[in-house]
């Protein structure tokens, strides 16, 4: 079930503006009954102010009627198809914890030295969270740290093990497919 933006806020609201049961409110904004009992009392969200579901167009005045007229009534989010057309947001770049920054030189060296001609510096750089000048310093041997030593970067919790195959199979694909072009190209130079 989708819940309403800001549920504690429309939770507030609904309190302050309409006779619906707690029950209701909870189920609508995904929160614990006792904390809309806490709400109304005072103890919980002490100075937040409401947020109108109304004004914000995720409930109608209607179907605040209907639900306070049947308290057996659920209320449901007003939906959109705008809202449901939209593509599923892209993961973000994950946060690498600080104990684990200064492991990503190593893991890049692993990497380098495991896949040397599979991954390319691009592929290296998303899987350890690195920067492709970064992984290309280690390969020509500039990098800033003289001594380094190999580490997983599976085992230090960079990527995965999955985010690796996936990689080493996309930049397979990628060459079969380069071969079969050039193949085709000397064929095609061949007959003529």
């Amino acid at each position: 079930m989708k819940l309403p933006l800001m549920p504690k806020a429309t939770a507030i609201w609904l309190i302050d503006n309409t006779s619906l049961s707690f029950t209701q409110i909870s189920e609508f904004c995904g929160l614990h009954e006792m904390e809309i009992q806490g709400i109304a009392d005072g103890e919980v969200s002490v100075g937040m102010r409401g947020f109108d579901p109304i004004d914000n167009r995720q409930l109608t005045r209607e179907e605040i009627k209907r639900c306070e007229d049947d308290s057996a009534a659920r209320l449901q989010l007003i939906s959109s198809d705008v809202i449901e057309s939209l593509p599923p947001r892209k993961k973000d770049t994950k946060y690498t914890p600080l104990s684990l920054r200064q492991d990503k030189p190593y893991a890049i060296l692993w990497l380098i030295k495991r896949y040397p001609s599979e991954l390319s510096s691009s592929q290296i750089a998303k899987l350890t969270g690195s920067t492709k000048n970064t992984v290309e310093a280690i390969k020509n041997g500039t990098y800033r740290e003289a001594v380094l030593e190999a580490k997983s970067p599976m085992d230090s919790g960079l990527c995965t093990y999955l985010d690796l195959e996936k990689a080493l199979n996309r930049s397979k694909n990628k060459k079969d497919r380069e071969e079969k072009e050039k193949a085709k190209l000397t064929e095609e130079n061949q007959t003529n």
